[in-house]
């Protein structure tokens, strides 16, 4: 978890240094990707008959720790309460969807 971790901090300042947005799109990118991410752990971890433990280390601890659920619901509730109605709507439905989608294109590239 502390490597995802990490990942994420150096990903998400570095997308904030191209620029200052009303959007969060450091935690959206780090999401999105760590969806993409688990698919293709997942899938490569299941095709080769790896080790559980090292699947979930994978899984859970590398993509669990890059991933952020709490600093999504964070924004999206100051992204509310800013009145920023356009894009707390946006980062929501974008997040979970794009998230799905992430999930069935890194499955998809790994089969």
């Amino acid at each position: 978890g502390g490597t995802g971790s990490v990942l994420r901090y150096l990903l998400t300042i570095s997308i904030y240094r191209q620029g200052t947005t009303n959007f969060p799109w450091g935690t959206f990118a780090v999401n999105i990707l760590g969806c993409i991410l688990i698919g293709v752990f997942y899938t490569l971890t299941s095709r080769i008959h790896i080790n559980n433990d090292i699947r979930l280390m994978l899984t859970i601890g590398l993509c669990g720790g890059f991933t952020t659920f709490s600093t999504f619901s964070n924004e999206s509730l100051q992204l509310l309460k800013s009145g920023l109605y356009p894009s707390f709507f946006t980062y929501i439905i974008g997040s979970v969807v794009l998230g799905i989608l992430g999930v069935m294109l890194g499955i998809w590239m790994s089969e």
